[in-house]
C-alpha cells in the first residue's frame, strides 16, 4: 500500500498542480476532503510561512500523518505589497477572482509598466508525526497585466504577466506554468525533503 500524504487543501486547482508537480513520489495525495478531515483552521499568520505551518501542524495533529500545507498569494510592489498573505480573503472570501482582478487592474490604473511590479509567492510546509516541521519557499516575478487574460489556471493567473513569455500564467499550459510557478518551485524543494 502507498504511504500518504495530506495536502491540507480544499482548492481541486491546486490539487490538479500538486499532483502533477508531485506524481513521481511514491505517495498517494489526498486532499482534507478525501482523506475525510473537516477541521476548521484560523490562518492568522503574518505571513505566508506562519500560516502554511498552522495550517499543516493543525492537520498532521489531527490525523498523524504527514501534512502539506501551503499559503501563496499575490504581492503588488506598488500597492505596499498588497494583497499579500490576504490573497485568498482580499475584498471577502465570496468575491469572485474575476472581480478581485478587475479591482486591482482599476487601482493600477495609469501606472506605467516597470512600476507594476509584482510576484507570486508560495510557501509549502511539511509537517512530521514526529514534530519537525520543514517549509520551503518558491517566487515568480512579473508584473501585473493591464487586462485579464486566459483561461488557464485560477485566482490571479489571468493578470499576471510573465514577461519572459510574453503572456500571463492564466495563457500558459499547465505543463509550462507548473515548471515557472511560485507553487511549482516550493513543491519541487519540498520533495526533496520527502
Amino acid at each position: 500500500m502507498k504511504k500518504r500524504i495530506i495536502f491540507a487543501t480544499g482548492n481541486e486547482g491546486k490539487m490538479r498542480e500538486i499532483r502533477e508537480i508531485l506524481k513521481d513520489l511514491d505517495y498517494e495525495i489526498l486532499s482534507l476532503k478525501e482523506a475525510g478531515i473537516d477541521i476548521d483552521i484560523v490562518e492568522d499568520g503574518e505571513t505566508f510561512e506562519e500560516n502554511a505551518v498552522i495550517k499543516a501542524t493543525a492537520v498532521m495533529r489531527a490525523c498523524g500523518e504527514i501534512v502539506l500545507a501551503d499559503d501563496s498569494g499575490l504581492e503588488i510592489d506598488y500597492l505596499n505589497k498588497e494583497p499579500g498573505v490576504m490573497s485568498a480573503r482580499y475584498m471577502g472570501e465570496n468575491t469572485s477572482y474575476r472581480i478581485k482582478n478587475q479591482i486591482l487592474i482599476d487601482r493600477l490604473d495609469g501606472v506605467p509598466d516597470e512600476k507594476r511590479t509584482a510576484r507570486f509567492v508560495c510557501v509549502v510546509a511539511a509537517a512530521f508525526p514526529d514534530g519537525r516541521v520543514e517549509t520551503r519557499r518558491g517566487t515568480i516575478e512579473g508584473r501585473i497585466a493591464h487586462e485579464p487574460a486566459g483561461e488557464n489556471g485560477f485566482g490571479y493567473d489571468p493578470i499576471f504577466y510573465y514577461p519572459e513569455r510574453k503572456m500571463t500564467t492564466a495563457q500558459m499550459s499547465p505543463e509550462e506554468k507548473n515548471k515557472l510557478s511560485h507553487r511549482g518551485k516550493a513543491l519541487r524543494l519540498i520533495r526533496e525533503i520527502l
